[in-house]
């Protein structure tokens, strides 16, 4: 059974999910502060070794015909400095569409009041690590 933790990147929030291999499910966790784009990467180390995952899953912000955008380009630097300062192996998953689709999922459940910025890139993290397991 592999453990995962996946990442919706944003300048000002970075959602968090965490799941593992045997389900093929996530769980949506405290989303990250971000200062244009840079996490608090003391906060991230302690969720890294909280919850030890074998693999980190970036989702990658694309544009609808699979095209880059700017923030693509900085999804893949946070993968790269996040491998690169803790080691831990790092995939990258497509994510367009994430963000409707967890507003969706987040409204069905309980209305506007659940549509806060937090919740949504978090649960935008459980669906880019449900879209790598299913991939």
């Amino acid at each position: 059974m592999a453990s995962y933790l996946a990442f919706d990147y944003g300048t000002g929030n970075i959602g968090v999910a965490v799941g593992q291999s045997v389900t093929a499910t996530a769980t949506p966790l405290k989303a990250l502060k971000a200062n244009d784009g840079i996490p608090n990467w003391e906060q991230l180390e302690r969720l890294l070794k909280e919850w030890q995952p074998d693999v980190c899953v970036v989702g990658l912000p694309l544009n609808m015909d699979g095209s880059e955008q700017p923030i693509t380009v900085r999804a893949r630097k946070f993968a790269n400095r996040l491998h690169g300062r803790f080691g831990v192996k790092v995939e990258l998953q497509d994510e367009r569409l994430t963000t409707v689709s967890a507003k969706e999922l987040l409204f069905a459940e309980g209305g506007y009041r659940n549509l806060d910025k937090d919740s949504i890139d978090s649960a935008s993290a459980c669906l880019i690590l449900q879209d790598y397991f299913q991939r």
